[in-house]
C-alpha cells in the first residue's frame, strides 16, 4: 500500500503533501475551463497514460478528473475503479475510496483480492464501524490460505472497530475543539507547542487556496513557524488571536520546510526539524538545535552523535526522566528498527552537552507499523505518542505509557473523544495549570481545503473533571446485591447508557450540566430509580463521585397506587390524585418492559351500567394523563367494572351511608400483565453486536422459550399488590 501522504505527515513538512498534490496539479492545470483542456480530448490510451503519470507523481486529485473521465467510457474497468479507489484513499476521503474498493472487487475478484480489505479500513475510517467489521470478517473468510499478515491485520482492526464502539458509547470526559481560523488554514497544521497558558507556537504554510508554485516564491509555500496568542476576556475560552510569524530565533528558512519546534525543560535550547523534498516524493527531516547564548539564539546546528543516521529523522522533544534529560525522536531508519516510524531516545550527557547514541525505545512501544510524535510528561512519567500498530479507532490513535525511556507498562488508548475514526496526532499538554492540552486531527469538523479529511487542524483538548456515578443493585426485600442485571442512565434529553454487571455493582462516566436517572432492569423485577443532578458543576472543580443503591422488588401481578380517588358522579382526578399518578409515570419509565391494565372503580350508589360506563371513563381519564407524561399508549389498557369488587363498605353495619367507604370505592388500580423482554433494554453496549443484531437475539431467545412468557390471568386481578415506592 502507498504512503505517500503519511510519508509526508510524519515528515511534517506540514503542506508538502498539498504543495506535492497541488502544485504539480497546478503545473498541468493551466486551463480553468475544462472544455478547453487539451488533455480531455486526448484518445482514451494517451489519456490513460497522462491520468497514471498524475498518479505516480502524487497529483492524486488531478488523476481523479483524469480516470472518471476514463470511466465514464469504460464503466466496468476494474484498473480504473481501483486508480480511483486508491487515489481517494490517498486524498484521505474515506467515503468515496470506500464505495470504489467494494465496487473493484465486484467486477475482479480475482485480480483485486486485497479490495475488500482495503473498503473495510475506508469505512472504519469513515466511521462506519458494523460495516467494516462485516467487511474484515469477509476478507478473512475469503482467503483461508493466502494473505496471512493481513488477515492479522484486520481481526486487529475488527478488536479496534469494537473498541472504538464501546468508547463512543462511554467517552471521556473531555471536549475537543478547533483552535479556529486564527490558527488553522484549509492546508495542514502540525507541531503544536504550548508557550505556558498564553500563547500556542506551531508550524504551518498558511495557505487557504489552492497553491500555484509557479507563481509563487519558494518561501511563501514553505511551512514556516507561527505562534498564536490566546485571546483575553472573550466568552470562549481558549480562543485565539491572529497568528504571526515567529522570529525569536532564525528558525524559519525560505527554502525548507520546518516544524517540530520544542524547548529544553530549561528553555535555553530549541529543537526543531528541518525538512527537504528529494526525487519521487521522498522527504528527508533532520534534527537542528539552536542555543540561546546572550541575548540572542544561536545558527542552528545539525545534531550529530547519530540523532541524524540513516532515514528521515523527525519530532524531538525533550524531557525529564528521573533526573535526565531525554531526546525523544521519531525515525524510519533500518539499522534495529522494528518497521515503519518507531520512538528512539537519546540520553542528553549534562556535562558536556553530547547526546549518547540513540536506542529504540523497543517493543513495548512500538510495532510493525508508524509510531510518532513522542511527548513526555514528567509530572505524571507518562510518555504519550500516536501509531497505527496497536488497535486504534481509525488510522493514527494518541496513546499514553507508563515509564521510559526504555521500559513501559499500562499501554493505553486515550479513548474517545480524544481518538476518533480518523487519525490524531502531537498530543502535547499545558506545562503549567490544570493540564488541557493540544493534538492534531483530519477529523470531521477540520477546516478542508477539498474533501471534508484531507487536511490536518489543530484542536484544542479541554479536560472536564472527571465526575462518575457508582453504585449497586440489591433486593428491596434481602438487602443482597442482585447478580446479572443490567443499569441504565438516561439523561433529560433521552440519551441512555447501559452497564451489564454480573454482581450487581456498576459505574458510569457523567458530564457537567446534566440531570441523570439511574435504574436496574431484570427480568420479574420492577426497579427504584436514582437521580444524579451535575448541572453546577464547573470545568475547574475536582473530579467527583455520587454513590447510589438501586433497589429490584419482585413483580406482582396487581399493585394500587396510593390516593387516585375521584369526587362523586365525576371522572376527572382529583389535585391529590395528580400527584400520585407522578410515581406511577417514573415506574412506567424506569420500567419500560412492562404493560398494565388499569383498573377503575365506582361506589355503590348508581345503577350498574352507568357505574360500568363511569368507571371506564376514570380508567381512561389516568390513561391519558400517563400519555401525556410520556408513557406510550401501547403499554396500558383501561377497564371499569362499576362498583364490583369493593375495596371498603359502602354502607355501615346498621345500613346506613358510609361515605369514607364509598370514598375508598372511588378508586383506580393498576395490573401488570406482560413482560416483554425485547422491550427491557434498548441497546447493551456491554454486549457484542448492533442493536439490531441484540434485538434479534433477545427475540430468538424469547421464540425459542415461549414458557418464559408472563401469562395474563385474570384470576390474580384481586391479590394485594406493593405500594410504588417515590424516589
Amino acid at each position: 500500500m502507498r504512503k505517500n501522504w503519511l510519508l509526508l505527515l510524519l515528515a511534517t513538512i506540514l503542506v508538502s503533501n498539498h504543495y506535492d498534490v497541488y502544485g504539480q496539479q497546478q503545473k498541468r492545470e493551466k486551463y480553468k475551463n475544462k472544455a478547453n483542456d487539451p488533455v480531455t480530448q486526448l484518445p482514451y490510451y494517451k489519456k490513460l497514460r497522462w491520468a497514471d503519470d498524475l498518479f505516480k507523481s502524487g497529483s492524486y486529485f488531478s488523476a481523479i478528473e483524469y480516470y472518471e473521465q476514463l470511466k465514464q467510457e469504460q464503466e466496468r474497468n476494474p484498473y480504473l475503479t481501483y486508480q480511483l479507489a486508491e487515489c481517494y484513499w490517498m486524498t484521505r476521503d474515506y467515503v468515496p475510496a470506500a464505495h470504489y474498493f467494494g465496487e473493484v472487487f465486484a467486477l475482479a475478484p480475482k485480480l483485486y483480492p486485497e479490495a475488500t480489505f482495503k473498503e473495510a479500513m475506508m469505512l472504519k475510517m469513515a466511521g462506519q464501524y458494523d460495516l467494516a467489521i462485516a467487511q474484515f470478517n469477509k476478507f478473512i473468510a475469503d482467503n483461508p490460505k493466502t494473505f496471512k499478515k493481513l488477515k492479522q491485520r484486520a481481526k486487529r482492526e475488527i478488536d479496534g472497530a469494537n473498541m472504538a464502539k464501546g468508547s463512543m458509547s462511554n467517552p471521556q470526559p473531555v471536549n475537543v475543539l478547533n483552535a479556529g481560523p486564527n490558527v488553522n488554514s484549509a492546508y495542514t497544521e502540525l507541531s503544536p507547542y504550548p508557550l505556558g497558558d498564553t500563547a500556542l507556537l506551531f508550524a504551518t504554510m498558511r495557505q487557504n487556496s489552492v497553491v500555484n508554485v509557479e507563481k509563487k516564491n519558494r518561501d511563501e509555500y514553505v511551512s514556516r513557524f507561527m505562534v498564536s496568542r490566546k485571546q483575553e476576556n472573550v466568552p470562549v475560552a481558549d480562543s485565539f488571536q491572529w497568528a504571526l510569524k515567529f522570529a525569536d530565533g532564525k528558525f524559519n528558512d525560505p527554502r525548507q520546510h520546518v516544524g517540530n519546534g520544542s524547548y529544553s525543560p530549561g528553555g535555553d535550547r530549541f529543537y526543531f526539524t528541518k525538512c527537504s523534498e528529494e526525487d519521487s516524493m521522498k522527504v528527508i527531516c533532520k534534527i537542528y538545535v539552536s542555543h540561546f547564548k546572550g541575548a540572542a539564539w544561536t545558527e542552528p546546528e545539525l545534531l550529530g552523535d547519530g540523532i541524524n543516521d540513516g532515514g528521515s529523522n523527525t519530532q524531538p522533544f525533550v524531557g525529564k526522566v528521573g533526573k535526565k534529560e531525554i531526546l525523544f525522536f521519531s525515525s524510519n531508519r533500518i539499522l534495529q528498527s522494528r518497521g515503519g516510524y518507531d520512538i528512539w531516545y537519546s540520553i542528553i550527557d549534562p556535562r558536556n552537552g553530547t547526546y549518547r547514541r540513540p536506542q529504540n525505545a523497543g517493543k513495548q512501544i512500538n510495532t510493525e507499523a508508524d509510531e510518532v510524535t513522542p511527548y513526555y510528561d514528567s509530572r505524571v512519567h507518562k510518555l504519550y505518542f500516536s501509531s497505527n500498530g496497536w488497535v486504534t479507532m481509525g488510522g493514527f490513535d494518541v496513546y499514553s505509557a507508563d515509564g521510559g525511556p526504555s521500559r513501559y507498562s499500562n499501554v493505553t488508548n486515550l479513548g474517545y473523544p480524544i481518538n476518533t475514526s480518523a487519525d490524531e496526532l502531537y498530543f502535547i499538554k499545558d506545562p503549567v495549570g490544570k493540564p488541557d492540552a493540544y493534538l492534531v486531527s483530519n477529523r470531521i469538523g477540520s477546516i478542508a481545503l477539498k474533501n471534508p479529511t484531507c487536511c490536518d487542524d489543530i484542536w484544542r483538548v479541554q479536560y472536564e473533571p472527571r465526575l462518575m456515578v457508582t453504585g449497586k443493585v440489591v433486593d428491596c426485600e434481602s438487602k443482597q446485591e442482585v447478580s446479572d442485571v443490567v443499569v441504565k442512565m438516561v439523561d433529560e434529553t433521552g440519551q441512555m447508557k447501559t452497564y451489564n454487571s454480573t454482581d450487581g455493582s456498576f459505574g458510569f462516566n457523567m458530564g457537567r450540566g446534566h440531570s441523570y436517572v439511574v435504574t436496574a432492569d431484570k427480568q420479574g423485577f420492577s426497579s427504584t430509580r436514582a437521580t444524579v443532578n451535575t448541572s453546577d458543576v464547573k470545568r475547574s472543580d475536582p473530579d467527583d463521585t455520587a454513590n447510589v443503591t438501586i433497589c429490584l422488588s419482585a413483580i406482582v401481578n396487581s399493585f394500587r397506587v396510593s390516593n387516585v380517588y375521584y369526587d362523586y358522579d365525576k371522572a376527572t382526578l382529583r389535585p391529590e390524585s395528580v400527584a400520585s399518578l407522578d410515581s406511577l409515570i417514573n415506574f412506567m419509565k424506569d420500567n419500560p418492559s412492562l404493560s398494565v391494565e388499569i383498573y377503575s372503580f365506582t361506589d355503590g350508589k348508581g345503577a350498574d351500567q352507568y357505574n360500568k360506563s363511569l368507571s371506564e371513563r376514570r380508567a381512561q381519564a389516568v390513561k391519558s394523563y400517563l400519555v401525556n407524561n410520556g408513557v406510550e399508549d401501547s403499554r396500558m389498557i383501561v377497564k371499569g367494572f362499576g362498583k364490583k369488587m369493593p375495596a371498603a363498605p359502602n354502607t355501615s353495619s346498621s345500613g346506613t351511608d358510609n361515605p369514607t367507604g364509598r370514598q375508598l370505592n372511588r378508586r383506580t388500580e393498576f395490573r401488570i400483565v406482560t413482560d416483554v423482554p425485547t422491550r427491557r433494554v434498548i441497546f447493551n453496549s456491554a454486549k457484542p453486536g448492533s442493536m439490531n443484531e441484540q434485538e434479534k437475539n433477545l427475540m430468538q431467545d424469547e421464540n425459542n422459550n415461549p414458557d418464559n412468557e408472563p401469562t395474563d390471568n385474570e384470576s390474580e386481578a384481586g391479590k394485594p399488590g406493593s405500594r410504588v415506592n417515590k424516589h
